[in-house]
């Protein structure tokens, strides 16, 4: 497949000024971010980091800047990172964009699990590993955007002050999320909970820091990257979730899921589509109904921009309301929820 030309541009621009960076002493250093896995016989993880160039002396910044100063790095292809992972270790370089995202053999117990990163001669960092054991039988899968924190995301404008201004703990949570979360560790506590999203890798240590601060539950988040692709100017949002899904459903063919997002973008339709695909596979649909002040702000328009029916083949149960506190009354009422 022939690479876009923004692609090659960018790749080209980075590569320069990564070469600038290094002649003045910068070097790179690894930004661990929280990967997944599965134990048993053939257990595996995957392992999520990336390698940027950092100034001389520059020491590790607080996660609550405000949200610009996230987006002033520069990421560092092609440098070898080793990675152990229980008692194995591999080497591989990280990518165009300085990720690594490996899946490789772990045996490892059900639970929270380690993995460390090494560039170079610097000291180890490390990630925490969700590993979902033989038992688990049920995944959650949430959005993040507009389902566990307020932001309005489609507005450029909001989307902006958001993503590049405000600190993390200005950010207001969706009312009753965090406690319906909460509710479904309660009633499943082994339950592999993963957020998935649009935003940018940038904002994963500030988000984990959000959600924690409000009492989510503890999981991988699975980002995305801003700018060009190998074909196209700028990475699908849709795609991006799409691919992430299959790879989940895929990955875990043990269990079941719920899925949970809002519709102020995408998620019914993805989510049937994945009703579809997995015949079976997705116990309920939780769809957090924007209010029309928010649908304006988001879109223009005061009715949800996807209203797609959450059902298909396997005939899951759907939830719909405008905060964690009425979705949480509705999986009672369906049963998923005691």
């Amino acid at each position: 497949m022939t690479t876009h030309r923004a692609h090659r541009w960018e790749s080209r621009v980075n590569a320069a000024l990564g070469r600038g960076l290094e002649r003045r002493g910068w070097r790179p250093e690894v930004v661990p971010i929280t990967g997944y896995g599965a134990s048993g016989s053939d257990g595996w993880a995957r392992v999520l980091a990336r390698v940027l160039l950092t100034a001389p002396g520059q020491r590790d910044v607080a996660a609550d800047l405000r949200g610009w100063r996230r987006f002033l790095t520069h990421s560092a292809a092609g440098v070898p990172v080793t990675v152990r992972v229980g008692n194995a270790t591999h080497t591989v370089a990280s990518d165009l964009d300085g990720y690594v995202d490996l899946r490789v053999p772990a045996d490892l117990a059900p639970g929270w699990a380690t993995a460390s990163f090494v560039v170079g001669d610097r000291e180890p960092v490390e990630a925490g590993v969700r590993v979902v054991g033989p038992e688990t039988r049920l995944g959650l899968v949430s959005d993040i955007d507009d389902t566990v924190i307020v932001t309005m995301l489609p507005r450029p404008l909001l989307a902006f002050r958001n993503a590049f201004l405000v600190r993390e703990h200005e950010r207001r949570a969706v009312p009753g999320m965090a406690a319906l979360y909460r509710e479904v560790v309660e009633a499943h506590p082994d339950v592999f909970v993963v957020y998935l999203s649009t935003g940018a890798w940038n904002t994963a240590r500030p988000l984990a820091g959000f959600l924690a601060r409000h009492g989510y539950p503890r999981g991988p988040l699975l980002l995305t990257d801003w700018g060009p692709t190998v074909d196209g100017w700028f990475r699908s949002g849709q795609e991006h979730k799409r691919r992430q899904l299959a790879r989940l459903f895929d990955e875990l063919p043990q269990l079941s899921w719920l899925l949970v997002g809002d519709d102020g973008q995408h998620d019914p339709s993805l989510y049937a589509e994945a009703v579809r695909a997995h015949p079976g596979r997705v116990l309920a649909v939780a769809i957090r109904q924007l209010s029309a002040a928010e649908q304006v702000a988001g879109h223009g328009s005061a009715t949800a921009r996807d209203q797609a029916a959450p059902r298909g083949a396997g005939g899951p149960l759907s939830a719909a309301g405008p905060d964690g506190d009425a979705l949480a009354q509705e999986l009672r009422v369906s049963g998923l929820l005691p």
